[in-house]
């Protein structure tokens, strides 16, 4: 009788913990936007992904979880599980004088199936 009880407290603690997925990509909610410079889209841009976030996490890439690369059109799309993230672009604008390089960021939550369309407006950077 122990060991069923035991097994059964083991079962129910293992579907707590899977069962509610939160904050990571591959959910039913999604974002989607354009990564643009002055109205500019900025094609194949990186869009890094910071989970459990609202506040800026640096440039510094390695503190970020994943990322995405936007198309040819400035386009990016993530599917997520509900939770709080922040995003930062990093992108090259070849019409402006070096440094070519401009990047920005946002902090967003998202519900569980929600669609959220957010362009990521980027400045000139380091």
């Amino acid at each position: 009788m122990k060991t069923i009880l035991q097994l059964s407290l083991a079962l129910m603690l293992t579907l707590g913990f899977t069962a509610c997925k939160k904050n990571q990509m591959g959910g039913k909610a999604s974002v989607r936007g354009v990564v643009a410079h002055h109205g500019k889209a900025i094609a194949d841009a990186y869009v890094y992904i910071k989970f459990n976030s609202t506040e800026f996490p640096g440039t510094d890439f390695s503190k970020y979880d994943t990322y995405v690369k936007a198309d040819a059109n400035g386009n990016y799309s993530i599917p997520l599980y509900k939770g709080s993230y922040y995003l930062f672009a990093k992108g090259y604008d070849l019409d402006i004088p070096s440094p070519f390089v401009v990047q920005g960021g946002l902090s967003f939550s998202i519900r569980n199936k929600e669609n959220l369309t957010l362009d990521i407006a980027v400045t000139e950077g380091d």
